[in-house]
């Protein structure tokens, strides 16, 4: 036979467990909000990253100058004076010149 105590165990074994199986329903369900806001959060900060990035790339490019290619054409602006520039070597001086090898190596 069944005694009160035992009865009154039992009832209260399973009060206990109803509360702690109550607590974990309300322990998941409050992770389940705090996932759900940190997952918004951070789908919040990639948008943002990703506007940062987009805005960086943005101002690197406007800062940074494009250089125009040079142009041959225009590479010498201005004509070298023709007394600067040295003198051509004339026969003379090539005959001079050649005579002085020819005494060296004799």
């Amino acid at each position: 036979m069944v005694s009160l105590n035992s009865i009154n165990s039992l009832q209260n074994a399973v009060a206990f467990a109803e509360r702690k199986v109550q607590q974990g329903r309300d322990q998941v369900a409050q992770d389940e909000d705090r996932l759900n806001e940190s997952r918004a959060a951070l789908e919040r900060n990639q948008q943002e990253l990703s506007r940062t990035e987009v805005e960086r790339n943005r101002a690197q490019a406007a800062a940074t100058p494009t250089l125009a290619s040079p142009r041959l054409d225009r590479a010498i602006e201005q004509r070298v004076p023709a007394d600067v520039l040295p003198k051509p070597p004339t026969l003379n001086t090539l005959g001079q010149t050649i005579g002085k090898l020819i005494n060296v190596e004799a």
